[in-house]
């Protein structure tokens, strides 16, 4: 039986990797919008795929989390995290 597992979109891919990376450093979603600028609603809203993030803001978010923007929209970054990120 084939994969037909559809491949996640770029936004997908920001959403997930911000949210791992966000509790692997164990910043709040309010700490992390209050550092980078912005409501806790729009992080919140960004994490669950519902916004079209600008580039600046993108940067905005890995500089308050002290990464690297490309590890956040890299599909492969934290895949393998997934499950242990999920609770």
């Amino acid at each position: 039986m084939k994969n037909t597992t559809k491949p996640l979109t770029a936004r997908a891919v920001f959403a997930r990797n911000l949210r791992i990376a966000r509790r692997l450093h164990d910043v709040s979603q309010e700490a992390l919008a209050l550092q980078a600028g912005m409501s806790r609603t729009y992080v919140s809203e960004i994490e669950r795929g519902e916004r079209n993030v600008s580039i600046d803001n993108m940067g905005a978010l890995a500089d308050a989390l002290g990464v690297a923007l490309r590890d956040l929209v890299d599909p492969e970054m934290f895949g393998g995290l997934l499950d242990k990120t999920s609770k």
